[in-house]
């Protein structure tokens, strides 16, 4: 379905680092860039242009822009979202959502990489010590910083700063004409090496997902739609949030498949059990 098919990376970040090998391997396609495509307009990190959209929805506008733009069938984009973890509150995650669009065969195959190897940070600084901490915890220089003078103030941004001598020369500029800086990570993909590794797995969970054919009509994309939690504990048998089974949809034929014990487990420790370790 995707051998020798040119397949457009919607990217202006050097996201086609890590996704085009794996495509071009895995797949057979040839992996293009289209050149000057701004998906900045769709919304930045650095929060000059506010993200409108969910990141299934942007990540989807990625695609078609550079479809329409390059007047080919089918392209690749990823969208990124940093934040707290959904259930460790206090520790910061990188969410990748990697999607595949085939307006040929009508499909779209998408997966989602959480992650909490990310060095998302920000802070207020006043001094050479608090940026030189910062800095340091934050992997500088093989990662980028960005700096503003508050963190809702978006009238001048310095970003992709990767040396000292520019960091130093922006904090001295905030400094003097507004007495503080705000210092944050760059999350940009081709600034961030950390989040790069990530958009990798990605990928490669893509590619696994592609590969996975429904038994019924073979199309590829056969995934797991949803979870079923219930998995008993081995002690007292009360079902636990941990999951029973995984449902697989095709999204042509609308075949459905469940897979009981999916994790390779029948029953659960008892510590995870809410009767027996309230």
């Amino acid at each position: 379905m995707f051998e020798k098919r040119t397949l457009l990376i919607a990217t202006q970040h050097e996201k086609e680092k890590v996704i085009a090998p794996i495509l071009e391997k895995e797949l057979g396609v040839k992996c293009v860039v289209p050149p000057n495509l701004d998906t900045d307009k769709l919304g930045t990190f650095s929060g000059e242009i506010e993200r409108e959209d969910d990141p299934i929805t942007t990540a989807r506008k990625k695609c078609n822009l550079a479809m329409d733009f390059f007047e080919c069938d089918i392209a690749v984009a990823s969208e990124g979202s940093f934040g707290a973890h959904p259930t460790l509150f206090f520790v910061p995650v990188n969410e990748e959502l990697l999607i595949l669009l085939d307006r040929k065969n009508d499909l779209e195959i998408m997966v989602r990489t959480l992650s909490t190897d990310t060095n998302f940070n920000g802070a207020a600084i006043k001094s050479i010590q608090e940026l030189s901490d910062f800095a340091t915890a934050s992997l500088f220089p093989s990662h980028g910083l960005i700096l503003r003078k508050h963190k809702a103030d978006f009238s001048e941004v310095k970003k992709g700063i990767t040396n000292w001598e520019t960091l130093l020369g922006a904090f001295e500029h905030f400094i003097s004409t507004n007495g503080q800086a705000y210092v944050e990570t760059d999350m940009r993909a081709m600034y961030n090496p950390t989040r790069m590794k990530v958009i990798e797995k990605a990928a490669q969970k893509l590619v696994q997902k592609i590969n996975s054919y429904c038994p019924q009509c073979s199309t590829p994309g056969f995934g797991v739609t949803s979870a079923k939690q219930g998995l008993p504990c081995e002690i007292c048998n009360f079902p636990t949030s941990s999951t029973l089974t995984y449902s697989y949809t095709c999204q042509k034929c609308c075949f459905c498949k469940e897979e009981k014990y999916p994790n390779g487990k029948t029953k659960e420790e008892a510590m995870y059990c809410d009767r027996c370790n309230p």
